[in-house]
């Protein structure tokens, strides 16, 4: 069942129209989830927590960074956290990490951002996800269109984007 207009529809009831790359790279990983939907106005993981009835702790922000060497890789957090760059960049062995540009996220995500998702993601990225969230039986996170979430198990999520868990949190 997944939330839509505020009302519960079955999520095989979706049409084409409403299913994502990243709702197909679960479907095709045979990973169950719920679809959740809201009626996206502005970009912000609370305002989707809040929209779709989820506490902050379980909805995640899909953040793209930019390493030292050029790379780019995902950071999971709550919407109740922030990421320290510094804890990110230890957790991945660089010594500089900052925030991608917006034009970069979706450039390599192929998704806009608001929706940016690592799931089914242009270009597969590292992965790595908060220790807190890490430690919750499921989370949420976009899924790759802007007002369209995916609930799973976070075992689920972690098997599918090959994460890793390290603590990047700003205390």
């Amino acid at each position: 069942m997944a939330a839509a207009g505020g009302r519960l529809i079955r999520a095989d009831a979706y049409t084409d129209a409403m299913t994502t790359r990243g709702i197909y790279a679960l479907r095709d990983a045979g990973i169950g989830h719920q679809v959740l939907t809201y009626r996206y106005t502005e970009v912000g993981a609370r305002i989707a927590a809040d929209a779709v009835g989820r506490p902050h702790d379980i909805v995640l922000k899909s953040l793209v960074f930019r390493a030292a060497d050029g790379s780019f890789l995902f950071a999971l957090v709550g919407a109740d956290g922030s990421v320290s760059n510094r804890k990110l960049g230890r957790a991945i062995g660089q010594k500089h990490v900052e925030p991608a540009a917006p034009r970069d996220a979706e450039r390599v995500t192929g998704y806009r951002v608001g929706g940016i998702s690592p799931l089914g993601a242009r270009q597969r990225l590292p992965v790595v996800l908060d220790e807190a969230a890490a430690g919750r039986p499921e989370l949420v996170l976009n899924a790759g269109a802007r007002g369209t979430l995916v609930q799973l198990a976070t075992s689920d999520l972690v098997r599918a984007t090959e994460a890793t868990i390290a603590d990047i949190r700003i205390e």
